[in-house]
């Protein structure tokens, strides 16, 4: 069953960095017992810009259980690591003149949007282009002077560190995979298929699938076993886009709950994830960021602690060090 494989997933992950000898484990309010993961939003996106080397690499040397490569598709078919469709936001392209007439209008379910898109772009365009941090007041040290990186080489690092005895899981999100289906680029098998011709499974990477569109995750259900997790997307978009989320009716392994599902406006507990539990479902939650803690928190390792409390089973994090720390080995 798949969550039984989430489970095994998790106990790989905590015992990958665990000494020969501790002390007896802590106590955990999780669906397993085991603790919770610690999952790299972007990388260490809070200090180098996102999915970049620099970030997944600062991300496993914090110690994180799980990098997050979100997956965009170029025109000609080449995954590569992107949290959104458009390319202003984290890149240089708007300082590149061949490309200034290919910026475009399209509709998103935000309104439209004027911008440069991923899949407007070969692969040979994309490898002109250098990362920018997006977020005022991080440190903007390293902007143009980064690569966008692919998947294959997202793939390739963790698969080095596990030579090395260091096992990292990835935990992909497939991003907007109905408009690559519209398109007649699905995204389950590329991605299903270059992890197979990587190896991941047999190296023992430990791999979770998310997205937030169900029919991409119920087409991946149908052609692998790797354990599944449904985003959900938060207050107040949630309401305005008319969602609605059955717990008892899912059938992934676990959600991707936003904060305010987890925690009231006062910062105290909810019963989601009493109830989550209670249908078999893991909590991972999205996102924590030291340098923007949700309300009413003004400490993200007080968000965090209550997190951890909480019972949830896994974090994002944006500054993984401190959520490796909080949370204790």
């Amino acid at each position: 069953m798949k969550r039984l494989i989430s489970a095994s997933i998790l106990v790989l992950a905590a015992c990958a960095s665990a000494p020969a000898a501790e002390a007896p484990a802590q106590a955990w309010n999780t669906l397993t017992g085991e603790r919770p993961i610690v999952i790299a939003h972007r990388g260490a996106s809070g200090l180098y810009p996102e999915h970049t080397m620099m970030a997944y690499k600062a991300a496993i040397a914090q110690g994180a259980d799980f990098i997050e490569p979100d997956l965009v598709m170029t025109s000609d078919g080449v995954l590569i690591a992107r949290h959104d469709l458009y390319l202003s936001a984290t890149t240089d392209i708007a300082d590149h003149p061949e490309f200034a007439d290919r910026k475009v209008a399209r509709q998103t379910p935000f309104g439209e949007q004027e911008d440069w898109w991923a899949d407007d772009f070969t692969f040979a365009e994309i490898q002109t282009l250098k990362a920018r941090q997006q977020f005022e007041g991080r440190s903007m040290e390293y902007n143009d002077t980064l690569d966008l990186v692919t998947f294959d080489e997202v793939m390739d690092l963790v698969l080095a560190e596990a030579e090395k005895g260091n096992i990292v899981g990835l935990h992909v999100e497939a991003k907007w995979p109905s408009h690559y289906a519209s398109i007649g680029k699905g995204l389950a098998d590329p991605i299903l298929d270059a992890m197979k011709a990587k190896g991941l499974k047999e190296a023992g990477i430990p791999v979770y699938i998310q997205c937030f569109e169900p029919p991409f995750l119920a087409e991946v259900a149908e052609k692998s076993d790797l354990p599944l997790i449904q985003n959900m997307v938060g207050a107040p978009y949630a309401s305005m886009m008319g969602l609605e989320y059955d717990l008892d009716a899912m059938t992934t392994d676990g959600v991707g709950a936003d904060v305010s599902y987890v925690l009231g406006k006062h910062g105290q507990p909810t019963d989601f994830v009493a109830r989550a539990h209670d249908a078999g479902l893991l909590v991972h939650v999205y996102t924590v960021r030291d340098d923007r803690p949700d309300a009413p928190f003004t400490d993200s390792r007080d968000e965090l602690k209550a997190l951890f409390d909480a019972g949830v089973d896994g974090i994002w994090a944006d500054f993984p060090a401190t959520a490796v720390k909080v949370r204790g080995k």
